[in-house]
């Protein structure tokens, strides 16, 4: 996490804890004068719009008050969707099992992308089994972005066909 993401978590999230939402979690992504603040919450029944926005408005009011990044970015408030990322050993945990993706800050085993199956979190090394059952133990200092893979079936992925035969956005009027 950068700098500005960690300064920008602690400054939101007893804000965002008190309106009733868990922070997962916030990108920074510097593109001069396109950057762009991601912030994630999460709540027990999902996330709306109109979550997305009444966090957006408070964290807004917080971070024009305390400014803690520098010249022009783009507040963006998101639930967490399907690829839901990993941001601290907590999410980790409750991902075991799972299918996840891992972009790293310094290669393991000669590469900076990974994917498989989270086996297990030791302290600060998740291990990670791959589709062909090499096993990787990654620090998480070193994991710069994690994400879940979606595993729904091929229907909810848009791919084959659902309905009798129709494929997604087909009509049977004729």
């Amino acid at each position: 996490m950068s700098r500005v993401a960690e300064q920008v978590t602690v400054l939101i999230e007893p804000a965002v804890a008190a309106l009733g939402y868990e922070l997962l979690g916030v990108e920074y992504l510097p593109q001069g004068r396109h950057s762009l603040l991601r912030v994630y919450i999460d709540a027990e029944d999902g996330i709306t719009l109109d979550d997305c926005e009444r966090v957006s408005h408070q964290v807004s009011g917080i971070l024009d008050v305390e400014d803690p990044v520098r010249g022009h970015y783009r507040l963006e408030v998101s639930s967490p969707g399907l690829d839901r990322p990993l941001f601290r050993p907590a999410h980790y945990a409750r991902a075991l099992g799972r299918r996840v993706r891992l972009r790293l800050r310094e290669p393991v085993a000669g590469r900076r992308r990974l994917a498989g199956r989270l086996e297990r979190l030791e302290g600060d090394t998740v291990w990670l089994r791959e589709d062909d059952g090499t096993e990787h133990g990654v620090p998480l200092a070193a994991v710069e972005k994690a994400n879940l893979v979606y595993e729904g079936s091929p229907e909810e992925e848009g791919h084959g066909t659902t309905g009798g035969g129709r494929r997604r956005g087909e009509s049977t009027s004729g």
